[in-house]
């Protein structure tokens, strides 16, 4: 049985937002056993915990509120610290949004690895799935069903010619987040930038925190990190999302054409169907 864990030392990162633009300051520190994910602001009495509860907004990005503030663009930093094993940690922001830095996990990563582990006392608990769960949105699904590790698969379909369809599937043991997904960068349209800005999104983004496709392909000097890069990064979202139960979890994460609208609804439907899970002790998740 394993316990739970939190940081070693506070560390930090700042950078620019993706949708505000503005710059962001995040400092994560250690935290006691069962607090779970909570954001914190100077000024504002109460945290925002990262769950399911507090979600008020999945346009292109999670954000998190509590009635009184909010943050925007968690899911990279929460599939980070669910994906390197982090159980508990305090995450003090000075801004309404998440830096979005390289457009994935990775500096997330890099960052908790200079943080180091600390092991807690009390065992940690996770959430096995029972029985399968699903919801839809049209043509698109999300399903969450009973796996003896956590698996995830998802496959993405779009109209551009150097896209198309892409799947993949993974189990996600033995470091196989960091090797396999926290590097995927977040990805969109040139054709799509206007209008994103238009409502308000994307007036931070560019080539230097996102893969932005042209008509004849990606416009990143540097390219594509894997041909598959796109429905990783597919992956990496689901994965910051799936981190909203508030516990590890035991199961196997799929979707089709998925995005946070959708497995945030993936989460409220598993929440709400108690039969469908348990809550047990448990070893290593990822």
């Amino acid at each position: 049985m394993s316990p739970q864990t939190t940081l070693r030392r506070a560390v930090s990162l700042a950078g620019p937002s993706l949708h505000l633009g503005t710059s962001t300051r995040v400092e994560l520190r250690p935290a006691p056993a069962d607090h779970g994910y909570r954001f914190v602001r100077a000024g504002q009495e109460h945290a925002i915990p990262a769950t399911w509860h507090s979600v008020v907004e999945t346009t292109l990005a999670t954000t998190l509120g509590n009635g009184s503030w909010s943050v925007a663009t968690v899911e990279h930093l929460l599939a980070a610290l669910r994906g390197v094993g982090v159980d508990n940690v305090e995450i003090h922001v000075d801004g309404d949004e998440v830096p979005a830095l390289d457009g994935s996990a990775r500096p997330w990563v890099e960052l908790l690895a200079q943080a180091g582990l600390a092991s807690l006392a009390t065992p940690r608990r996770v959430l096995v799935v029972r029985a399968p769960v699903e919801v839809r949105h049209g043509d698109r699904w999300a399903r969450l069903s009973p796996s003896p590790d956590l698996r995830v698969w998802a496959r993405i379909d779009f109209a551009h010619p150097d896209v198309g369809s892409q799947e993949l599937g993974l189990s996600l043991v033995n470091g196989e987040f960091a090797e396999h997904i926290c590097w995927a960068r977040t990805f969109g349209f040139l054709t799509e930038v206007e209008q994103m800005r238009s409502m308000g999104l994307a007036l931070g983004g560019g080539l230097h925190n996102a893969v932005v496709y042209g008509p004849e392909g990606p416009l990143n000097p540097e390219g594509l990190r894997a041909q598959d890069e796109l429905v990783r990064h597919k992956l990496l979202d689901m994965l910051g999302d799936l981190a909203l139960v508030g516990l590890p979890v035991r199961g196997y994460l799929q979707a089709e054409r998925p995005g946070h609208a959708l497995t945030v609804a993936l989460v409220g439907a598993l929440l709400a169907k108690s039969e469908a899970w348990d809550i047990i002790p448990g070893g290593d998740t990822v």
